[in-house]
């Protein structure tokens, strides 16, 4: 490890037992344990990325805040304000504007991630004077999290007199994190780099709005995908779910299944199961893309491949064993994958194009998944143990996949 790593790892010991530590006088061991995900925070990689990117002071600086409320409300007013204010920072370092707070690539979407879970952490462990229940600290952590992940902040502003097509957009955290916790996620960072971006296509100019979302089984069964996208689906022109998928390809997934396949989840947690939604004795097996797919696949909109994947794996009507159908389901079978698979991937999809469906706007809105390449390191630099957290070619790679993505709604509002 290089003495840089190690002084790192120090800083990241003094700064969890800063988070930890309860905050007033309070007794001590009545908050909740931090999470799976935010134990990861501990390690040298995330506090690496912080220090790199000058978000290292986010999390220390919201537990003071939060500290000084002396009250339920005024508490909230902080949660709401500075996961905002992380949202905005972390857009307008992705996009050029303010400083870029140390040597990380700008259009690096992990210190928005690791940022966060500091800031979800601190509220776990907060222990206030005032008194403070499960239900009203689990209120605190939906706020942030929602705040902080922009889903407040889409809003479709544009000149008197200028009409802007609506595009909006939604990524997501990195994933697979015991596998590589320097993982990054090129949907997340697309999301950064578009947000309140406008896009020209072919009639015109379009506003694109984006979100990013959690990759934990719960908080999907829980609605946070439809609380979302449900108070804007009315009023877009296109929206896209975009995550990371297979090594060299984009892929617009045509068919989406009501099936969780049980891989685990950022705070390891598995489920297999049907995708649990509301009014479920009409939730159906299977939703379809309204993307233009064609259209994309025909265009030249960067140097990935891009394919229209019609594949699926179902349970035939009238079977028990499941099977792959290059073309699509057939009638009346069970979904056991949809062509992005049966994690969060496609459940989003499932989720975003079951919510347009139930709108009735499946015949006038364009909508579904896109998957986009898997963001890979350079050569030299792609074992977990020993590798830096980043390097050219990676950043490369990355900038490359969110243009990319741009021209490919472009294409797909282009109509």
């Amino acid at each position: 490890m290089s003495a840089t790593r190690v002084r790192l790892a120090v800083l990241g010991m003094a700064l969890t037992a800063c988070l930890t530590a309860p905050t007033t006088a309070t007794a001590a061991g009545t908050a909740p344990a931090p999470t799976v995900e935010e134990q990861r925070l501990d390690r040298t990689v995330p506090q690496e990325i912080l220090a790199a990117s000058g978000f290292d002071t986010v999390a220390p600086r919201f537990a003071r805040l939060l500290d000084g409320a002396r009250s339920y409300a005024q508490a909230r007013r902080v949660v709401v304000r500075e996961g905002a204010a992380l949202w905005r920072r972390a857009v307008d370092r992705a996009q050029g504007r303010g400083p870029a707070g140390g040597e990380l690539s700008r259009d690096d979407d992990r210190p928005l991630y690791w940022a966060r879970l500091g800031m979800t952490r601190a509220v776990r462990a907060w222990e206030p004077g005032f008194g403070l229940d499960a239900v009203r600290r689990a209120a605190l952590l939906a706020d942030l999290e929602r705040t902080s992940r922009g889903q407040d902040d889409i809003a479709y502003r544009h000149p008197a007199g200028k009409a802007l097509k609506r595009v909006l957009v939604t990524g997501f955290d990195p994933f697979t994190l015991d596998r590589d916790i320097r993982i990054s996620n090129p949907s997340g960072a697309t999301a950064l780099a578009l947000d309140g971006t406008v896009i020209r296509t072919a009639d015109g100019p379009a506003r694109v709005e984006t979100a990013v979302f959690p990759v934990r089984w719960q908080d999907f069964a829980e609605g946070t995908v439809e609380r979302a996208l449900r108070p804007y689906l009315p009023h877009v022109d296109l929206f896209a779910t975009v995550s990371q998928g297979r090594v060299g390809r984009f892929d617009v997934e045509r068919t989406n299944g009501a099936w969780r396949g049980g891989f685990p989840d950022n705070d390891t947690a598995s489920r297999t199961e049907t995708i649990p939604v509301a009014d479920p004795a009409s939730q159906p097996q299977w939703t379809t893309t309204t993307l233009p797919y064609a259209r994309i696949v025909a265009a030249d909109t960067g140097r990935f491949p891009v394919y229209d994947n019609t594949s699926v794996t179902e349970v035939p009507a009238g079977s028990t064993e499941s099977v792959v159908r290059p073309d699509g389901p057939t009638p009346g079978s069970t979904a056991r994958a949809g062509g992005g698979g049966n994690y969060l991937s496609n459940e989003i999809a499932y989720r975003a194009t079951l919510l347009r469906d139930r709108l009735g706007l499946h015949d006038t809105l364009p909508g579904g998944h896109v998957h986009t390449p898997v963001l890979q390191f350079g050569t030299g630099n792609t074992d977990p143990a020993t590798g830096s957290v980043t390097d050219p070619e990676f950043v490369r790679n990355r900038l490359d996949i969110i243009a990319q993505v741009r021209a490919v709604l472009a294409v797909a509002a282009g109509e």
